[in-house]
């Protein structure tokens, strides 16, 4: 346990530094010594660590979310950015959600009816196959969340 309190307060740290102490004062509305004691490896301050709330507000103004992504090194699990720049944001609830999941999942269908012609799927095929599944993920994602959000 020890070695991953050492490596959580190392990303912290590194989260922290990534955004300017200052501005993570003023963000998560903490002071410089608490934010400090999150990190440190003094053992006082050994089993303290950032909240949860506190993380996500940093890593949304941060250049990489640090402490995401060795949460999800520690279970062997990798992350992907999600690039989509849509040109407004939708705001046709759970229908028009339903409906880019019908459009997604035709297109990644297309894709391996095309793939599966000659009855192998090559390299080339695969990453497009690859690319419309993480496609989908991403809607089904977006869904959830609209989902989450309306629930409250």
């Amino acid at each position: 346990m020890a070695d991953i309190s050492s490596y959580l307060k190392k990303h912290t740290e590194a989260l922290v530094k990534d955004v300017g102490i200052e501005a993570a004062c003023e963000i998560t509305g903490k002071s410089k010594a608490t934010l400090g004691r999150y990190y440190s490896n003094n053992e006082e301050h050994i089993d303290r660590f950032m909240p949860v709330d506190s993380v996500a507000q940093l890593e949304a103004v941060s250049r990489y979310p640090h402490v995401t992504s060795a949460l999800a090194e520690l279970k062997k699990i990798t992350l992907s950015y999600d690039d989509r720049k849509p040109n407004s944001i939708s705001n046709g609830g759970v229908n028009a959600d339903v409906i880019a999941l019908s459009q997604r999942f035709a297109m990644l269908m297309a894709e391996y009816q095309q793939s599966m012609e000659d009855g192998v799927i090559s390299v080339t095929e695969a990453k497009r196959l690859l690319r419309e599944t993480v496609l989908l993920q991403q809607v089904l994602l977006d869904m959830k969340l609209r989902l989450e959000e309306e629930k409250v």
